[in-house]
């Protein structure tokens, strides 16, 4: 039956738009993926910084960006700055340094608001998946494509498959929201 594939492709696909997302959610340590979402002004057009320098954490409270062109310095420094994540980066012309200051109790209960916000859009994504297969299994059974037992079952199986992954949703959660509030 392809609408079962179906979901699940989509299902998986939304748990990853989900770990992504979940990844650049600052916790109390330094790593490369917080710096995802900062677009640096490059070569006459917004880049991603990854596409543009190396990021590495030499410490967990320090994160190193070492562009490829030492002429970026400035605008990878700049980009850092203004991208809204609160970091106060520092160059010594070959790279930038970009100090991790330690989460206060008021910004780890914000990040985990954000989580649950992320968490909700993932289970909503999962949730449309499983709403398309359904009405693909109903339009087969009304289509006399499959019977309507075949039907019943793979709409079970669909029902499954939704609360494996919104159960996997849920302990990424679990997990992230305990890795942000640690201090």
């Amino acid at each position: 039956m392809p609408s079962l594939k179906e979901a699940e492709s989509r299902m998986k696909e939304a748990l990853e738009a989900m770990r992504r997302e979940f990844a650049t959610v600052r916790t109390g340590k330094a790593t490369p993926a917080l710096l995802d979402t900062v677009r640096v002004d490059a070569y006459g057009s917004k880049m991603p910084l990854n596409q543009v320098a190396t990021v590495h954490a030499p410490e967990p409270s320090l994160l190193v960006v070492q562009p490829f062109d030492k002429t970026l310095i400035g605008e990878v420094e700049k980009a850092i700055l203004s991208a809204g994540l609160g970091l106060n980066p520092g160059s010594d012309g070959s790279v930038v340094r970009v100090p991790i200051p330690p989460l206060n109790e008021e910004r780890r209960k914000e990040y985990v608001r954000l989580l649950h916000k992320l968490a909700e859009e993932g289970r909503v994504s999962v949730r449309h998946a499983r709403q398309v297969a359904r009405d693909e299994l109903k339009q087969q059974v009304k289509d006399h494509d499959i019977s309507e037992d075949d039907g019943h079952r793979e709409t079970d199986k669909v029902q499954e498959l939704t609360d494996q992954f919104i159960a996997e949703i849920e302990k990424m959660l679990e997990h992230k929201e305990q890795e942000v509030m640690q201090v």
